[in-house]
């Protein structure tokens, strides 16, 4: 699947999508095209890929008062259990082999790696949390918790998010080639199957997209 794939499918099925779930498809879809447009450029190419993630999925998380890691998991069940087709499963299997696999033995995308070089936790707490993170995604791996692998992937990504996003890292820079490059060649798989799932499902509550359109 991609946006040219998705885009067709949106206009013939869209009449029946509700405000919100229109708007979040929309968007989503307008970053993934722009994605798809910057493959020489990894790093624009995972923002991109990013904020076509955020488009389909982010609620008033303050309003919820979750974090971004319980409101991962919220929305990755959700599309686990609406997802028939198995296409999440799927991707975690075909991928776990090169890309996931790197992400989750990457320190550079483990928070607590940089907690500890900020002073927040020893040496010894942040490998003990690393080696038992490994263990937590064998097992939802081998267990076929396949919204519990994927939320802790995403937890990961997160952690590269803020990086770019925020201005830690440097655009192109060798320091963090692996880490862009493994996000994404997930993401952008993952993010056209979420659509797609939240497309076919157009009678769930997806939640008010935030910032709705506005006319005055």
């Amino acid at each position: 699947m991609d946006f040219n794939f998705l885009k067709a499918k949106q206009r013939e099925i869209r009449g029946s999508f509700p405000e919100s779930l229109a708007l979040r498809v929309h968007r989503s879809l307008s970053w993934l095209d722009k994605s798809e447009q910057c493959q020489q450029d990894k790093d624009s190419q995972f923002i991109f890929l990013w904020i076509a993630f955020n488009a389909a999925y982010a609620q008033d998380t303050e309003l919820l008062r979750h974090t971004e890691s319980v409101a991962f998991a919220k929305f990755m069940s959700k599309l686990v259990e609406l997802d028939t087709d198995n296409d999440l499963y799927s991707l975690v299997w075909s991928e776990f082999s090169s890309s996931i696999r790197v992400l989750l033995d990457n320190k550079y995308v483990y928070q607590p790696f940089w907690d500890f070089h900020n002073g927040k936790l020893t040496e010894a707490e942040w490998r003990a949390r690393f080696a038992s993170a490994k263990v937590t995604a064998n097992v939802a791996l081998s267990t076929k918790q396949t919204d519990t692998l994927n939320t802790i992937i995403l937890q990961r990504l997160y952690t590269l998010r803020n990086q770019l996003i925020h201005g830690g890292a440097t655009w192109n820079s060798s320091a963090n080639r692996d880490q862009i490059r493994d996000g994404v060649a997930f993401l952008s798989k993952l993010v056209p199957i979420i659509i797609n799932i939240m497309m076919d499902n157009s009678h769930e509550l997806w939640g008010d997209a935030n910032y709705p359109v506005v006319t005055t």
